[in-house]
């Protein structure tokens, strides 16, 4: 997707408000190359600029070396009105032209344009070259991104919802049962002294001996049992 379809016709407006007023500036009231008044182009990547004639050598450079816009025309992107805001005609010729002699002649402005960029003849040999990849977030500021934090979050919008509270979760592990010796304590049971206690043993002596009694009551012994035989006579007396 093409970057600039995100650009708003209110925030283009914008940029085209900040852009006319950087041309306002005294630097940038001249080309950076031929020195001719109101410059209505711009070289985005060098943080130039410049006028008609010379936009057009500029665009013959290629756009490694130079990117060219109009200030008018093109739709910008935020970051390069804001590399704009920090470089500027003024900013950029102290670096490309640190070591240029003052009777240079610029009477041939392509030649002159291309020893300049292409060539680096009178570059600075000791300060950096002003690109968008050496601004830092210090150096580039943007009203439209005012409001917008500088750092970028560490935790995505649910993962501080997340952390916001943890639940606090006992170090001891719960205990998945209750051992016998925990249950005699609790009841107040005398220790257990080895695997069968003597009055155990009698309570179970006494219970077989009531269950022998009972067992006698239901049922009589053989010898205590009437097995004496009806003679027929009575069968006939009951008919």
């Amino acid at each position: 997707m093409n970057d600039k379809a995100s650009v708003s016709k209110e925030l283009n407006a914008k940029h085209a408000k900040i852009l006319e007023g950087l041309l306002k500036l005294p630097e940038n009231r001249e080309c950076a190359d031929c020195r001719g008044r109101a410059p209505r182009w711009a070289s985005i990547n060098l943080g130039i600029f410049i006028c008609l004639q010379c936009s057009g050598i500029h665009r013959s450079l290629g756009v490694h070396i130079s990117k060219v816009r109009s200030t008018t025309l093109d739709t910008w992107l935020p970051e390069q009105v804001a590399f704009m805001q920090c470089v500027g005609n003024e900013k950029s010729n102290n670096y490309w032209e640190a070591d240029l002699p003052a009777s240079e002649d610029r009477s041939d402005i392509g030649k002159f344009i291309r020893t300049k960029y292409q060539d680096k003849k009178w570059a600075s040999r000791y300060a950096p070259q002003p690109a968008p990849s050496n601004m830092t977030d210090e150096t580039i500021e943007f009203e439209e991104k005012a409001d917008i934090p500088r750092k970028a979050r560490k935790y995505s919008m649910e993962d501080e919802v997340f952390n916001a509270q943890q639940p606090q979760v006992p170090s001891t592990a719960r205990s998945r049962g209750v051992s016998l010796d925990t249950m005699d304590e609790l009841l107040n049971l005398p220790p257990k002294t080895g695997l069968i206690s003597a009055p155990s043993v009698k309570l179970s002596v006494k219970l077989k001996e009531e269950k022998k009694d009972l067992f006698s009551l239901l049922y009589a012994s053989e010898a205590n049992q009437d097995r004496t035989i009806v003679p027929p006579s009575r069968w006939a007396t009951f008919e």
